[in-house]
């Protein structure tokens, strides 16, 4: 039976950014140039936290696994779909699904929490979300915290205990700026030491990036390489005061597209904790979408993956979120 999964965070005026219509699934990524794409992997800054080199997702087996997610018009998780309400392309050409699940699998998940002078208002309430998010968690998932302000800092490396991650969070306090791309710059690297396939980044901020010696640019290639999901809270003000702050919004946005996760705006923080735990349902009722490209040629470059649903009658215009593409092997 098709279900809708309702989660505490429906009805609450949180806006997800970068939906996509059902017949147009993906926004095609910004073009970065190649030599781009290969500085940020090489690229050493002065921070020796920052310094670590981040693999590009080049899949050097048959099988691409492609996790996707399917809301209706509130917002609301779909369930109980079936492989023949799916289409996958890569590029132009169709593919046959070879696997389909619809199972909670566990997860390595990288929490990248803001702690800039400008949290100080909404520090508690966020320190809340990310507890409510982590009730959410399997015992067998594992978990990362970097903290940011000035520069990110990975606060409690993997773990799958709740309560030791608890007990660092609590003496996060809130000081100077926002090194947000950084901060992701960091989390994408950790996950080279995750030890599950299904890898998932959340974001918590209140802003956008004013302190990074990454750029935006790096980091969106970055993320399209590494098959980590990526969710994000910005938690804004009416009122923007800066205009970082102003395209904090997008700039989350639209790296979360990239890499099939969503983005969700909160403006009242005492919304905080329904909205992480949103995101915390959503990862556990995805669908994963397995195929072997009809045509492989080991030449390095990326691949787009288009995925199209074909609902039963009668249901509402939905919604789809999937990764982007991938990057094929090369010789």
């Amino acid at each position: 039976m098709l279900l809708l999964a309702l989660s505490a965070a429906c009805g609450l005026p949180v806006t997800a950014l970068g939906q996509t219509d059902v017949n147009d699934v993906h926004v095609t990524p910004r073009e970065v140039e190649k030599g781009k794409t290969e500085e940020v992997a090489k690229r050493s800054i002065d921070s020796p936290s920052l310094s670590a080199h981040v693999r590009p997702l080049k899949v050097a087996v048959d099988l691409v696994l492609v996790p996707v997610t399917i809301t209706d018009p509130m917002n609301r998780l779909v369930t109980g779909l079936e492989k023949e309400n799916f289409q996958l392309f890569e590029g132009s050409a169709g593919q046959e699904i070879k696997s389909f699940s619809s199972e909670d699998a566990p997860v390595s998940l990288g929490v990248i929490f803001d702690s800039s002078g400008s949290m100080s208002s909404k520090m508690d309430r966020a320190k809340d979300a990310v507890m409510e998010f982590f009730k959410t968690a399997n015992p067998q998932d594992e978990f990362f915290m970097i903290t940011f302000s000035d520069e990110p800092e990975v606060i409690n490396d993997f773990t799958s205990s709740v309560d030791e991650i608890q007990g660092k969070l609590i003496y996060t306090v809130p000081r100077k700026r926002t090194a947000l791309l950084d901060a992701i710059y960091m989390g994408v690297s950790k996950m080279r030491q995750a030890k599950y396939a299904k890898k998932a980044l959340l974001i918590i901020s209140d802003g956008g990036d004013n302190h990074s010696r990454y750029t935006e640019g790096e980091i969106k290639a970055l993320v399209k390489e590494a098959d980590v999901m990526v969710y994000a809270i910005g938690i804004y003000d009416r009122y923007f005061q800066s205009e970082e702050e102003r395209l904090g919004p997008a700039l989350l946005g639209e790296i979360a597209e990239l890499t099939g996760g969503r983005a969700f705006t909160v403006e009242n923080p005492n919304d905080l904790a329904d909205v992480a735990t949103k995101i915390g349902v959503e990862l556990r009722n995805q669908y994963v979408l397995g195929y072997r490209p009809s045509k492989v040629v080991r030449d390095g470059k990326w691949r787009k993956i288009k995925v199209k649903l074909l609902p039963p009658k009668g249901l509402p215009p939905l919604r789809v979120y999937a990764r982007t593409g991938y990057y094929a092997p090369e010789e």
